[in-house]
């Protein structure tokens, strides 16, 4: 699995999702400054979590306007395997890679804790190694991740079987409706979700429940 992890001022997980990457994978990921015009060869491309910009006019939303990012709606659109955590997912939405939005949370304030993860669809690249119904345990670190949808794209989303993850009853961090804590694009080749599974990979974390996601991708790849 060849991964490219892009770079943004203001990250503070890149760090952790490069470790993620190199255990699993067995290869070192490529690092994509924010403003290189070209994107790397690669079979996923990942934005980890953290505060580009400092979230200072909205989180991502400045993220969203970096030069690479053309490349990655380029690169999704051929079919490349796209994951954002945290601020990465809140940059998807706001580059329009994924519907939605995601606002302040319902408590205005920062929550940082783990939460209950049931997966929705167990049929995509990015969740083939669970079941569907599968609870799974995960850590969450936002300000900012109340997700939010109109009721038509709700809807469709909903129908469309974009949903890929939600926070399981009692555990909503944020106030998200419906409970969502990950979507998928239509093509099913584009993850967003707010919980970070590259902090739980290996025993030393307290847990693996994260680990299959990044070996589901690496099996979608080499197949």
């Amino acid at each position: 699995m060849q991964t490219a992890i892009v770079v943004f001022p203001g990250l503070n997980r890149d760090r952790d999702m490069i470790a993620a990457v190199r255990k699993i994978s067995g290869r070192e990921p490529a690092l994509v400054w924010h403003k290189d015009a070209e994107l790397p060869r690669a079979d996923v491309v990942i934005i980890p979590g953290g505060f580009s910009y400092g979230d200072y006019l909205r989180a991502g939303a400045i993220a969203a306007r970096s030069p690479i990012m053309a490349e990655i709606r380029a690169a999704a659109a051929r079919g490349v395997k796209v994951l954002g955590v945290c601020n990465g997912f809140q940059i998807l939405t706001e580059a329009g890679l994924l519907p939605g939005v995601l606002m302040r949370n319902a408590s205005l304030r920062f929550v940082c804790r783990e939460v209950g993860l049931k997966v929705e669809n167990a049929d995509t690249p990015f969740t083939s190694g669970y079941r569907r119904g599968q609870v799974l345990r995960c850590p969450v670190a936002h300000h900012d991740g109340n997700y939010f949808v109109d009721l038509e794209t709700l809807s469709r989303i909903e129908g469309n079987a974009q949903v890929a993850f939600r926070y399981t009853e009692g555990t909503n961090p944020n106030g998200s409706i419906h409970d969502i804590a990950g979507v998928l694009n239509e093509k099913k080749n584009v993850l967003g979700m707010m919980p970070h599974p590259e902090d739980l990979i290996e025993a030393a974390h307290g847990g693996t429940d994260g680990r299959p996601l990044f070996a589901a991708l690496l099996d979608a790849v080499a197949a």
